[in-house]
C-alpha cells in the first residue's frame, strides 16, 4: 500500500522549510491587519480635509469590512478550487490595487469604492492562509501554527502604526495608503519563491503531476518522497457550500459564524474607534496612532499566549474564557481615563483580551473540519464574521452622533464578546466530533 504523503507531514518534525512558511503566512496576515487599519490611521486627516461627521465616519470605516466579507464567503470557496497559493497570488494584487487606488481617492464614494475593493482580497487572503498554515504544519504543531499566522494581525498593526505615525509627521494620509501598496506588492516574489501549494490540497485535486509536486515539497521540506500515491476515494468526496451545509457540519459551521459575528463586532468597536476617540479627547493624530499601536501591542501579546497555552489546554475552552474577558477589557476602556497612559494601557488591555478569542477560532476552524471543505469554513465563518465587523464602526458612529457617552456605547457593543462566548459553549460539544476529520 503506498504511502500517504499527508501522514509524512502530520507524524514528522517540522522542518526549517516549514517554519519559513509559517512565518511567511505571519507576514501576509500582518499584512491584511496593516491594510484593514490603514484606514484608521488615515481618518483623522480624512474628517480634516473633508470635514465629514462621525456617522459618515463610520460608513466609510466599514467599507473593506464589507469588501472582506464577500471576499471571504467567495474566495474562500476558490481556494479550496484552485489552490492556496494562487488564491493567495491573486488576493496580493487585489489588494495592492485597492490601496494605491484609495491614495487618489476624493471624496467618500471613491474612497468607500475602493476600500471594499480591498476588503474583496483580504477577505480572500485570510481564507486561505488559514488553510494553507493548516496544512503546512504537522499534527502536533497544527493549533499552535494557525495561532501564530492570527498573531501576525496585530503585529501588523503595531508594525504599521508606527510607521503611519511617523508618515503621518511629515505627509499627509494618503502617504498611508501609499506605503501600505508598497508593502504588499513586496510579498508576492516571496510567495512565489518559498511557499508551495499544499500537499493536502494536492492529495485532494490529483491533478496531472501531482506525484511530482508532491515530491518536490516533501524534499524540500526535508521528508522522505513516495513511490507512488494511495489510490484515491472510489467516490469523490463534496466539498464546497454544499459539503457545508450537510448534516455532518452544518450546525457548527452556523454557531461558529455567529460566535465570530458576535465577538468581532467588540473587536472592531475598539480597533476602528480608538484614533478618532483619543482625537476627540485633544490629542494629536499622530499620538492617537500610537494609543492603536498599544492596542495592537496588547492585541498580539494576547496571540501569542493564547498560542502558548494551547500546548496545555484545549482551544475551545480557552476562547471562550477570552472572549468574557474581552468585554470586561472593552467596558473599562469605556471609562475614558484621564491621562495617555491611562488610555493606552486601557486599550492594550482591550487589545490583549479582544485579539485572543479571534485566533482561538482560527485554530478551532482550521482543526474542525476536512481539507477539501478547510478553506471554504473558514471563508464562510470569516464572511459571516466579517458582517458583526462592518456593522460596528457603522453602530458605534451613529450612537456617538446621537450623542451617546463613550461608557454607554463600549458598555453595549462589548456585551458582543459574551454572545460569542454563549455561541461557542453551545458549539464546544461538535467541535470535539469534528475534530478528527482535520488530519487530512
Amino acid at each position: 500500500m503506498a504511502t500517504d504523503p499527508r501522514d509524512i507531514v502530520d507524524k514528522a518534525a517540522m522542518s526549517r522549510f516549514q517554519w519559513t512558511a509559517v512565518l511567511l503566512m505571519v507576514g501576509l496576515n500582518a499584512l491584511d491587519g496593516f491594510d484593514v487599519l490603514s484606514i484608521s490611521y488615515a481618518s483623522p486627516g480624512i474628517v480634516r480635509d473633508w470635514g465629514i461627521d462621525r456617522a459618515a465616519l463610520g460608513i466609510v470605516l466599514s467599507m473593506e469590512l464589507l469588501g472582506m466579507a464577500v471576499g471571504s464567503l467567495f474566495l474562500g470557496g476558490v481556494a479550496d478550487t484552485l489552490g492556496r497559493r494562487r488564491t493567495i497570488l491573486g488576493c496580493l494584487l487585489v489588494m495592492a490595487i485597492g490601496m494605491f487606488a484609495a491614495a487618489t481617492a476624493h471624496d467618500l464614494t471613491t474612497l468607500s469604492i475602493y476600500r471594499v475593493f480591498t476588503g474583496l482580497g483580504i477577505g480572500g487572503m485570510l481564507a486561505s492562509i488559514n488553510a494553507a498554515v493548516a496544512e503546512a504544519a504537522n499534527a502536533r504543531r497544527r493549533a499552535l501554527c494557525v495561532v501564530l499566522m492570527s498573531a501576525g494581525y496585530p503585529i501588523g498593526s503595531v508594525i504599521g502604526g508606527m510607521i503611519s505615525g511617523q508618515l503621518l509627521k511629515v505627509y499627509d494620509w494618503p502617504a498611508v495608503f501609499i506605503f501600505g501598496g508598497v508593502m504588499t506588492l513586496l510579498f508576492v516574489p516571496l510567495v512565489l519563491w518559498r511557499v508551495p501549494e499544499s500537499i493536502a490540497f494536492e492529495m485532494q485535486r490529483r491533478g496531472k503531476g501531482a506525484l511530482e509536486r508532491i515530491n518536490t515539497t516533501l524534499r524540500r521540506m526535508g521528508h522522505p518522497t513516495v513511490d507512488a500515491l494511495p489510490d484515491a476515494p472510489a467516490v469523490k468526496p463534496r466539498a464546497g457550500m454544499s459539503l457545508l451545509f450537510s448534516r455532518q457540519f452544518a450546525v457548527l459551521a452556523i454557531l461558529l459564524g455567529l460566535a465570530y459575528f458576535s465577538h468581532i463586532i467588540t473587536f472592531y468597536y475598539i480597533i476602528k474607534w480608538i484614533p478618532k476617540i483619543v482625537v476627540d479627547m485633544g490629542y494629536a493624530p499622530p499620538t492617537a496612532a500610537g494609543v492603536l499601536v498599544w492596542a495592537s501591542i496588547g492585541g498580539a501579546l494576547g496571540a501569542l499566549t493564547l498560542g502558548l497555552l494551547t500546548l496545555k489546554a484545549r482551544v475551545t475552552a480557552l476562547t471562550i474564557l477570552a472572549m468574557l474577558a474581552s468585554t470586561a477589557a472593552v467596558i473599562a476602556f469605556g471609562r475614558g481615563w484621564d491621562t495617555l497612559q491611562e488610555i493606552s494601557i486601557a486599550a492594550a488591555v482591550a487589545g490583549f483580551f479582544t485579539n485572543a478569542p479571534i485566533v482561538g477560532l482560527y485554530a478551532i476552524v482550521a482543526q474542525s473540519f476536512p481539507t477539501q471543505l478547510r478553506a471554504t469554513a473558514t471563508g464562510f465563518v470569516i464572511g459571516v464574521g466579517r458582517g458583526g465587523a462592518a456593522l460596528a464602526p457603522v453602530l458605534a458612529g451613529f450612537l456617538f452622533q446621537a450623542g451617546w457617552s463613550l461608557a454607554l456605547v463600549s458598555i453595549i457593543l462589548g456585551l458582543g464578546a459574551t454572545v460569542g462566548a454563549a455561541l461557542l459553549f453551545a458549539a464546544r460539544g461538535r467541535i470535539g466530533d469534528a475534530a478528527p476529520v482535520a488530519a487530512k
